[in-house]
């Protein structure tokens, strides 16, 4: 993994340094894939081919069929396109923006937005889904993310999509944060579902989303007819080659992700006496924790640990840069706990030789005392 001297990623949760194999297939894609698929000449049936072959790739991937696979800009739109035009929408605040933001637009919309209970453990109850769907429109969605972009908690999907399928419902799985990093078994479920290249340490600006046989999605955006008229807008073949390389990586990066758990639970034990786990109790991923330190802003904490060239978070990048602290945070425990919180994600590259130096550097910053400057 490229990163600066000294420096310790541990925010692979925000995003993942590309793979050697993914620059070099997107090294080999641009030489002869740089045309428009959609053209009919020598060059763009050369970036048609590249474009087809990473299709198959990506929906063996996903379990389904290469003409049920849409190639998005990333994870937000797959998210978006999947909830577009439903009758009603049952999630919770456990979710990422990319589907609570949607539900709060809709529901301004006047269409039938349904919450789910979100207790302490951060898991999303079966009961309470088939609870929420009671009286729903039928073709009403359900959307969960199958790992928590926070706590790393996994979610009971397989469970949930028996409830939707009785309710004739339909289910979406969000599985940015599960792809690669647990069990194809664990998130596969599901009517639709999305997934993003740069979690998988393929190329940014990429994504797809899978979809069962016979669904046809409703469009967000307006234009040509790339991917069936469904997404309209040329796809890079370049970009779709690397998002390739990364799936086929797919089993081996969920062997590597296996292992971090070691790592993870040295962090939890280590900081016993000075940080609750959010989600502790739960079936979690592997690779992240949640860490609450009472008396401490996780935002204060995060930047004292940039500055000794240690990158972790205080939350999800996509809220990144506001005052508000984490909504899943504030949904399982309430806003103080929230302003508390660390995310630290490890990853393929993660060695305990940097999760040693972590906890090292993170001791002697909790044992300065707080002067207001923001630099905990």
């Amino acid at each position: 993994m490229a990163t600066r001297p000294n420096e310790i990623y541990l925010d692979w949760n925000a995003t993942t340094p590309p793979h050697p194999l993914v620059l070099e297939a997107m090294q080999a894609a641009r030489a002869q894939a740089w045309g428009n698929p959609a053209s009919v000449h020598a060059a763009g049936r050369r970036a048609r081919a590249v474009l087809d072959d990473a299709r198959a790739v990506v929906a063996e991937f996903l379990a389904r069929d290469p003409r049920d696979v849409l190639f998005t800009s990333g994870g937000t739109e797959a998210n978006n396109l999947a909830l577009a035009g439903a009758p009603a929408l049952v999630t919770s605040r456990l979710e990422h923006p990319s589907v609570t933001r949607v539900a709060e637009a809709r529901q301004a919309e006047g269409v039938d937005v349904r919450g789910l209970p979100v207790a302490g453990l951060g898991r999303i109850e079966p009961d309470a889904v088939e609870q929420a769907l009671d009286g729903a429109p039928e073709g009403a969605v359900v959307a969960v993310a199958a790992v928590n972009h926070e706590t790393g908690v996994i979610q009971p999907v397989a469970a949930i999509s028996e409830v939707t399928r009785r309710a004739r419902a339909r289910l979406h799985v969000d599985a940015v944060q599960a792809a690669g990093r647990v069990s194809p078994e664990l998130w596969r479920f599901g009517d639709t579902v999305a997934v993003a290249a740069h979690k998988l340490r393929g190329p940014k600006g990429i994504g797809a989303l899978g979809v069962r046989p016979g669904l046809v999605p409703s469009p967000v955006l307006l234009g040509g007819s790339q991917e069936r008229g469904l997404r309209p807008g040329t796809v890079d073949a370049v970009s779709a080659s690397g998002f390739a390389a990364a799936v086929r990586r797919g089993d081996k990066s969920v062997v590597h992700y296996a292992a971090l758990a070691r790592l993870r639970d040295e962090v939890e034990r280590t900081l016993a006496g000075v940080a609750r786990v959010n989600g502790a109790d739960a079936s979690r991923a592997p690779h992240v924790t949640s860490l609450a330190f009472e008396g401490r802003r996780g935002d204060e904490l995060a930047a004292a640990l940039d500055l000794d060239g240690v990158r972790a978070s205080s939350g999800s990048a996509c809220t990144a840069g506001t005052s508000e602290p984490s909504a899943v945070i504030t949904a399982m425990h309430g806003r103080e706990r929230a302003l508390g919180t660390l995310r630290v994600s490890l990853g393929e590259a993660t060695t305990a030789t940097e999760v040693s130096e972590f906890l090292r550097v993170l001791a002697r910053i909790l044992e300065r005392p707080r002067d207001g400057s923001g630099a905990g």
